[in-house]
């Protein structure tokens, strides 16, 4: 029997979504599925066992130790929970997986939404210099800056000086505002420089 627009406009766009995130954001997805008529899966690492985002989502799979490593940034363990869940959908909230290309390409390969950007839009804006140039092909107003890698601390004070300052030192990759420094004056710099090629190695 046909069913008529209204009817699907109502009907949840998905039946069990997964998110594949902790704290607070978790907490706002699943208050937003629980709205949508959606259920909510969560994940959690042993120490979040209790955590707020685990007693108000529908259903919880535990996914390893304390170490982020071993639980929410592991794409095979979230896959699989997905698959044990049965949630057609995954959601990245923010921060962990949601700037990670792989993670939205295995999760459409293994046959889920991932409710966010393509793969290929975020390995285009993981790239911040790949970004800018994109951004101006498309005719987007970018504010002053460079469209290169900056090769030494040199440079970057000439071209500090040319912008002007304040300036903001962001490297190349580094999600989740990683690799990024403000630098109100030119004594700065030279820190400011270390700061951000230090914390974009090793986010």
């Amino acid at each position: 029997m046909a069913t008529s627009p209204s009817e699907r406009a109502s009907r949840p766009l998905f039946r069990r979504v997964l998110i594949a995130n902790r704290g607070e954001i978790a907490v706002r997805v699943i208050r937003a599925c629980r709205e949508l008529g959606i259920e909510s899966v969560a994940v959690y690492s042993e120490p979040d066992r209790t955590a707020l985002h685990v007693r108000q989502a529908d259903r919880a799979y535990p996914i390893g130790p304390a170490a982020p490593a071993e639980s929410y940034l592991s794409i095979e363990k979230l896959l699989a929970v997905a698959k044990a869940s049965g949630a057609e959908a995954v959601h990245p909230g923010y921060g962990f997986l949601a700037e990670r290309s792989a993670f939205a390409e295995a999760c459409r390969s293994a046959g889920l939404v991932f409710i966010g950007p393509s793969p290929e839009a975020i390995a285009t804006m993981g790239d911040k210099l790949e970004a800018r140039r994109l951004m101006r092909r498309s005719g987007v107003p970018v504010v002053p800056g460079t469209e290169e890698p900056v090769a030494s601390e040199a440079e970057v004070t000439r071209l500090a000086a040319e912008i002007g300052f304040p300036v903001l030192l962001k490297a190349a990759g580094g999600g989740g505002g990683k690799g990024m420094r403000l630098v109100e004056r030119s004594g700065d710099l030279a820190g400011g420089l270390r700061s951000a090629r230090s914390e974009a190695k090793s986010s």
